[in-house]
């Protein structure tokens, strides 16, 4: 002990003028892995003396002080890793379910001379858990001192909750407010995972410059990284930094529900992760012979179903609900349809860039508001005067961008038709003041949600008080509604309004919500009705989506709804059915809750 710090003693030497020189490596958190020379005329240096030790009888009853230090010294002595079989399996704060414990049985198999494996069971079944089990045997073995999670930022503080509770597993938590929190403690320009051997941290902070050059130099017995999906594309800033990752630890666990995009080279990214010479090919390779590296399990897997054993309410289906477009917006449809996304693929489109009209007709699938917002933004990135024919163009699209806002601008919230069918679906579920029903209502745009957020409650009666904010009207509505978005809500504040939807005691009724809530985020203790205010084009969201609430615990079967919004604007001629297609959400719509529905 030096300086109330624990050290390593590397080298000792006698001076003539300083006494004993001590060459020491850190050991306590504060000084880890820092290399130093102190002298016992300058420092008082503690030693433990052997010689020192004294021996007295254990007069407890039954020797329990001995037998408890016996035991405490067998717990910290390490299995051998030729030990397969797991040895806590019991002794975790869980209810132990056989499947959860399959990924840590599988990881640690001889197999894989390396635990590395991905776990990609469905949405619910308990990921965060599997992970636990694993990281603890990891532990039990001397093989996980020093453990780096990887989450997005709005499931920090519950992946790291889940860990300590049930695994007495200790994370420290590196986001932004936990930074600020050990910067005292850390000398400037320091790496903070040489003091921290176990840490969490999110995806986008760890990305960051400021984290390259540390993670570099830092090697780590394991790391997990969550919702792995997000991981498959090749140049981007996810990818490279799990590669790095890949590359400075012994075990890596991915973790995905949605681990397939339908590409094959996007599951070899991630299995290559875990083994680069897994797969020749990316573009042609056996599933079969990859049982090793990845587990993947879904609610009617037999296993899986046998383990439960009620525990989870069978979900029930995903229903359309079709809403006709209203004339004021039927305006905007044939606006879209004749001068942005023409029927015609030989005819212009008002803008030169592709994926313009797309976005404009996606926003006004979500709401009026967003698509006023959408213009806006496009307005904002024509403002620079051109050459040429460049310069036509710009005039061309600026002109058709403010027919468009004029159209959009003449709807009211009367005239949304989907405002209306939301709220005649949640006087149906029986939400309005004096109900415990609860709902959650997804849409993609935040002007969308913020405007639900003003709109809805009042409509439905909810009574209004007397808190005023600008930026936040739902507020006046005593708690009723909450809106998490992830634009200007902070991972505390997400962590708040998921923990008060959780509570059954708190007023809050109906939580707005974009995809942020999409991923990791538990809001099925209180409730198991989730309406689509607007569908992604994309399945993988969906599922995700929907996992909020049809997970492990669930005690009522989930409903969920989806709003689909319809024209007869005539658009284009179906090649396969010669029928005449609309422009409207069911261009993707029903298609993706029909494959939803399926195994």
């Amino acid at each position: 002990m030096i300086r109330d710090e624990l050290w390593l003693v590397r080298n000792c030497k006698d001076t003539k003028l300083d006494g004993w020189m001590v060459e020491v490596t850190g050991v306590s958190s504060f000084v880890r892995g820092t290399d130093a020379v102190f002298y016992s005329r300058l420092d008082d240096i503690q030693v433990l003396d052997p010689r020192e030790t004294r021996l007295v009888p254990d007069d407890s009853p039954n020797h329990r002080r001995g037998r408890l230090f016996l035991e405490s010294v067998i717990r910290k002595t390490f299995l051998p890793q030729t030990e397969h079989g797991l040895a806590l399996a019991d002794g975790f704060l869980m209810d132990q379910q056989v499947h959860q414990l399959r990924p840590a049985e599988l990881a640690l198999s001889m197999k894989n001379p390396q635990p590395r494996i991905l776990i990609a069971d469905v949405v619910g079944l308990g990921k965060t858990l599997e992970i636990g089990v694993l990281l603890a045997e990891l532990i039990r073995r001397g093989r996980g001192e020093r453990i780096l999670v990887v989450t997005p930022q709005h499931v920090l503080e519950q992946f790291q909750r889940e860990l300590w509770t049930r695994f007495a597993i200790p994370l420290v938590r590196l986001d932004s407010t936990g930074i600020q929190r050990i910067q005292q403690d850390i000398p400037a320009g320091r790496n903070p995972f040489a003091y921290f051997k176990r840490a969490i941290i999110s995806v986008d902070t760890l990305k960051s410059d400021v984290y390259a050059h540390h993670l570099e130099h830092t090697d780590w017995d394991a790391v997990v990284i969550d919702e792995s999906h997000n991981l498959v594309n090749r140049g981007t800033k996810n990818n490279e930094l799990a590669r790095l990752l890949a590359r400075k630890t012994d075990a890596l666990v991915l973790a995905s529900a949605t681990p397939h995009n339908g590409r094959a080279e996007s599951f070899a990214e991630l299995v290559m992760m875990l083994d680069e010479a897994a797969i020749a090919n990316p573009s042609a390779y056996s599933v079969e012979d990859l049982g090793h590296l990845y587990i993947r399990r879904t609610k009617t897997s037999a296993e899986v179903r046998d383990s439960l054993k009620g525990a989870w309410a069978d979900r029930g289906p995903s229903q359309p609900v079709h809403v006709q477009a209203g004339e004021r917006e039927l305006a905007v449809f044939r606006e879209l349809a004749t001068r942005w996304i023409p029927g015609d693929p030989d005819q212009p489109s008002a803008s030169r860039h592709q994926l313009v009209p797309y976005q404009l007709l996606k926003s006004f699938l979500s709401s009026h508001r967003a698509l006023l917002e959408t213009v806006k933004t496009r307005l904002k990135t024509l403002d620079t005067p051109q050459d040429g024919a460049r310069e036509a163009a710009r005039q061309a699209e600026l002109g058709a961008l403010l027919d468009l806002r004029n159209l959009a601008e003449q709807i009211q919230d009367e005239d949304s038709a989907k405002l209306a069918a939301l709220v005649d679906e949640l006087r149906t579920m029986g939400v309005g003041p004096g109900s415990d029903t609860r709902v959650v209502v997804f849409s993609e745009r935040i002007p969308t949600l913020k405007w639900l957020a003003k709109a809805v409650p009042a409509i439905l009666g909810f009574p209004q008080g007397a808190d005023t904010d600008a930026n936040k009207p739902w507020l006046a509505f005593g708690g009723a509604v909450q809106v998490m978005h992830g634009e200007a809500t902070s991972d505390e504040e997400q962590q708040a309004i998921v923990e008060k939807f959780g509570l059954r005691d708190d007023p809050v009724r109906i939580l707005f919500t974009g995809d942020v809530a999409s991923e990791g985020v538990n809001l099925h203790q209180q409730c198991h009705r989730l309406i689509h205010f607007d569908l992604p084009w994309s399945l993988i969201r969906i599922e995700q989506r929907n996992g909020r609430i049809d997970r492990y615990g669930q005690e009522h079967q989930p409903q969920f709804r989806a709003l689909i919004l319809t024209s007869d604007v005539p658009w284009r001629t179906d090649e396969a059915s010669g029928q005449p297609r609309t422009l409207d959400d069911r261009l993707v719509g029903e298609n993706l809750l029909k494959r939803e529905e399926g195994p």
